[in-house]
């Protein structure tokens, strides 16, 4: 559970997940290395089996694409770990820190450049989310801390 009084509300956030091909190749430690390196602050995390509603309102926006049901499958798949990052243009610079999308395409050094790659699946399995945009990050962090509240 999130502690409010360790939040500061007022400093930008991004929402990380650790998704369940990270979780399971025990990359948990590496990630938040990483983000304690760049001088972030992580300021809540849990694990936690994602249900599918939550999973719906997090992608809101792929639900109606070809490969949501695939997408649905893969995040609800294993346990994933939640973590709240705080910082000075924190958005920013974890979509820097985690690197493209497309894990086969992303820049060595990133963490998917250096964990990701094309399995054969089919499947996009990137290892980790990090918020676009700061309203993003707001409205994931309700979705995954329900009882966070700025």
């Amino acid at each position: 559970m999130a502690d409010k009084r360790l939040i500061d509300f007022d400093k930008e956030h991004s929402l990380v997940l650790i998704k369940p091909d990270g979780v399971r190749r025990k990359l948990v430690g590496e990630v938040i290395r990483r983000i304690e390196a760049k001088g972030y602050d992580i300021v809540a995390m849990k694990s936690l089996l994602a249900d599918e509603e939550m999973v719906r309102r997090h992608y809101e926006e792929h639900v109606n694409k070809h490969y949501f049901a695939s997408l649905l499958k893969y995040m609800t798949d294993g346990p994933v770990v939640v973590i709240i990052v705080e910082g000075e243009r924190v958005v920013e610079g974890m979509r820097a820190l985690v690197g493209a999308t497309n894990p086969t395409l992303a820049a060595a050094g990133t963490i998917r450049g250096d964990f990701g790659r094309d399995w054969g699946t089919g499947l996009l399995e990137n290892i980790i989310h990090c918020s676009d945009s700061p309203i993003a990050a707001e409205r994931e962090k309700l979705i995954w801390f329900p009882n966070l509240e700025s």
